[in-house]
């Protein structure tokens, strides 16, 4: 695997260079981290987005190089007979050192191995399992990062995770559709394909229009529960690290919130938070970060009835 192409990595330096290069939001939090979860979430961050480009067609390989890459998290070192990963390499000794656990980066896996096919999911349980794998584990990998000691986190994490994906599902369904994927549930948006979504892209009459806006307004409103969760878990971390996540969590909710404030119009371009915005989603998130962590949160066990019954999940938490 060569260092040279966007998304792969096989050094810490190249590792940094992505994270500025690709992972806006995270970035600007990252500063607000100490030097050493900083350098550790970086190196977690380079992970998945390697995994990622992989599923998105960004890096060659697709399928096979992802079950490869599970073989290889399995057996814990690369397959004897090809020539070593360098991103899992590192990532596997990322895992050593703070105690990530395995299962969720096959979790994780497994939800860009269902990507590869027409995707178009069904229902909300579908949805919130889904989202666990792409973006819940990415939470579970990072609690260890984060200084977290108390296993009692591992939901919020979890939870977190889940609300940053249902964002970035409301504001990506438009480059979703041209990769042939729908993770908006029908039973929200009606019986759309990644084709028709796609159409309506151009084309103001698209019967398809409204009801998807309607069903990236529920996907924001649904994200709001488990941000209101994963926030509240933040008290488990140091209080540096605390305001840190929390800042990233406040600016990819802003992403939600000015959506919904048009509507959910899916079609006039990918929502970004820029620079004016993100300062003022990390000043107004202060206060809310600094007084949950003098409290001591429930865990609301319905948030995860959708994964309690799903038998591929490896992780126990």
């Amino acid at each position: 695997m060569g260092a040279g192409r966007s998304g792969a990595f096989s050094t810490e330096k190249e590792a940094e260079k992505m994270l500025r290069e690709n992972g806006k939001s995270f970035y600007w939090a990252r500063r607000f981290l100490g030097k050493g979860a900083a350098r550790k979430a970086t190196l977690l961050y380079a992970f998945c987005r390697f995994l990622d480009d992989i599923a998105d067609g960004d890096l060659p390989g697709g399928l096979e190089l992802l079950k490869r890459v599970d073989v290889e998290l399995r057996r814990g070192a690369s397959m004897d007979t090809q020539e070593p990963i360098p991103e899992v390499e590192i990532f596997l000794r990322l895992s050593k050192e703070v105690g990530i656990p395995i299962t969720a980066a096959l979790d994780l896996v497994a939800g860009l191995i269902f990507d590869q096919g027409t995707v178009e999911i069904r229902d909300e349980e579908a949805l919130v399992k889904y989202c666990y794998q792409a973006a819940g584990t990415v939470g579970l990998m990072m609690a260890p990062i984060l200084g977290r000691t108390d296993s009692k986190a591992d939901a919020f994490a979890v939870d977190l995770g889940i609300a940053m994906q249902l964002t970035n599902i409301a504001r990506d369904v438009a480059e979703d559709a041209l990769l042939n994927r729908r993770y908006l549930p029908s039973c929200w948006c009606g019986p759309y394909t990644p084709a028709d979504i796609s159409e309506g892209i151009q084309n103001p009459d698209a019967l398809c229009r409204e009801g998807v806006a309607n069903a990236v307004s529920n996907t924001i409103q649904l994200a709001e529960a488990y941000y209101d969760s994963g926030l509240a878990g933040l008290t488990y971390l140091p209080l540096q690290n605390n305001i840190a996540i929390g800042i990233a969590a406040f600016v990819y909710r802003a992403i939600g919130k000015r959506l919904n404030r048009k509507g959910g119009a899916w079609w006039l371009g990918r929502e970004i938070v820029g620079p004016s915005g993100k300062l003022l989603a990390s000043a107004t998130s202060l206060p809310r970060l600094i007084s949950v962590f003098r409290e001591t949160p429930v865990h609301n066990i319905s948030l995860h009835r959708p994964l309690q019954s799903a038998e591929d999940i490896n992780v126990i938490w």
